[in-house]
């Protein structure tokens, strides 16, 4: 599959399907594996203001056959809402994958991509949150080469609890 999948930067012409999309893997998937999160309409307003994104971060698309597959969202360091705990890093968020295309390499190709812009911006590192109980996310994170630092948890509880991870431009 991985070979016939290409990442480019989202334009104006995505942002309703990656709105979807985003909405999906944060909604929907959360409700199969983790029944007991909520996704609340001000999260899905956020998921779906993909312009916004666009306009301060670099939003990537997988596409495959010309079809979008999946999407991750690059913050740089110097972001106003970065979530972000070391200096010299960016922040990684909304990744999502197209059910029907997980376990194809697409998330792989999405981290390579965001990996890659990291060196580009001159950074050290990325850093990123996985909502706390959410292992195959976590250990999909950890086969990449992030690693969980405990500074970087965000406690937003009774809501949510995030788990801090980073992988360093040195590793």
């Amino acid at each position: 599959m991985s070979e016939n999948l290409s990442i480019r930067l989202a334009t104006e012409q995505d942002d309703a399907f990656l709105g979807e999309l985003l909405i999906q893997s944060f909604v929907e998937t959360y409700a199969k594996k983790m029944p007991e999160v909520v996704v609340s309409e001000k999260r899905k307003l956020d998921l779906r203001n993909l312009k916004s994104k666009r306009d301060t971060a670099k939003v990537f698309v997988a596409q495959s056959g010309g079809q979008v597959v999946g999407t991750v969202t690059l913050f740089p360091s110097s972001h106003p809402e970065t979530e972000s705990w070391k200096s010299k890093s960016c922040d990684l968020r909304y990744m999502a994958v197209d059910p029907t295309f997980q376990g194809k390499g697409v998330a792989d190709q999405l981290i390579e991509a965001c990996k890659t812009q990291v060196k580009e911006w001159q950074l050290e590192f990325i850093c990123l949150h996985v909502r706390r109980g959410a292992g195959g996310i976590a250990r999909f994170y950890e086969k990449h080469g992030f690693i969980r630092e405990g500074v970087g948890d965000l406690d937003q509880l009774p809501e949510i609890y995030l788990e801090g991870y980073f992988w360093s431009v040195k590793d």
